[in-house]
């Protein structure tokens, strides 16, 4: 795959059934984080607000999330109905995006990253 310059590049790049999968998270990440810069990061769409909230990438089966480095291990007991990875969580293309748990996940974020930055001004 060819390095993508922005996340509309990225998702284009793939076939009409995983495009309608990304442009639902990324619907639901803009809509939890709207103050959040979008980006492309390791060559995956990236979501920063005072410092790295999430990425997502399509593979062939699934999409995978990352909410590193605290997002998974604090929605442990909901994600456990995926298959994880060392920060990361595979929603399979056979099943319906979990966009309320992501949506939670990104607020959790931002929150996380917002309290470090006020610690850091103190």
């Amino acid at each position: 795959m060819v390095a993508q310059k922005n996340v509309d590049e990225y998702i284009e790049a793939f076939a009409e059934d995983i495009q309608l999968r990304l442009k639902q998270m990324r619907q639901a990440i803009k809509k939890a984080a709207p103050a959040a810069e979008e980006i492309i990061s390791y060559q995956m769409p990236a979501y920063t607000y005072h410092g790295s909230l999430v990425y997502f990438a399509a593979f062939k089966n699934h999409i995978g999330f990352y909410a590193t480095p605290t997002g998974h291990a604090a929605f442990k007991k909901e994600l456990s109905a995926y298959k994880e990875g060392k920060g990361s969580v595979q929603f399979p293309h056979d099943k319906p995006l979990p966009l309320g748990l992501i949506s939670r996940i990104v607020k959790y974020r931002m929150k996380e990253n917002l309290e470090r930055e006020k610690a850091k001004m103190k």
